[in-house]
């Protein structure tokens, strides 16, 4: 089996559930029961400049609310799947439509969900408050909550891993 480290080598792309991952566990709702969620914008950050480097995210989540596809496109993501009660077939349809391969993705998840999509990654993550069995799974447990930029986290060791992290970086 290998280590983290090795495991951060082998990352050429980045998938993310929302609800407890990009958002905190906790919501509000407004008047209509539409959920409230909160943002780390150092989450935003990371997510952007991976981009730019030339990483392909997707975001795969059960929710289906348009303030959460408009802040996701608005950090440059074009691979949003929203309602998705299963996530292996969205997961499909992006690996296929970039090209890569399960092994090649980090995947951060941390309820029952998720499950299935981290079984078949080559690094599952996940944030400190997700549920034990997805932290079972998990290659990596972040020392971040849900939407308190455990993204970042993560996203800062794999461009760390690859050398494109740091002020001397040209992005």
């Amino acid at each position: 089996m290998s280590n983290f480290k090795e495991d951060l080598m082998k990352v050429k792309a980045f998938a993310f559930d929302v609800d407890g991952v990009l958002s905190a566990q906790i919501i509000t709702m407004d008047a209509e029961g539409i959920p409230l969620r909160t943002i780390n914008i150092k989450d935003g950050y990371a997510l952007q400049l991976a981009i730019k480097l030339g990483y392909p995210i997707a975001i795969i989540t059960g929710g289906n609310t348009e303030a959460v596809k408009k802040r996701y496109h608005q950090l440059g993501i074009e691979d949003i799947y929203m309602s998705a009660s299963e996530k292996i077939p969205p997961l499909n349809k992006w690996l296929k439509k970039r090209n890569l391969k399960p092994e090649e993705v980090m995947y951060m998840g941390d309820d029952l969900p998720d499950y299935p999509v981290m079984d078949i990654v080559g690094a599952p993550v996940c944030p400190a408050d997700a549920v034990e069995e997805i932290k079972s799974l998990c290659k990596y447990i972040s020392h971040k909550n849900g939407g308190e930029g455990c993204a970042r986290d993560v996203i800062e060791q794999v461009l760390r891993a690859h050398g494109k992290w740091g002020f001397d970086h040209r992005w």
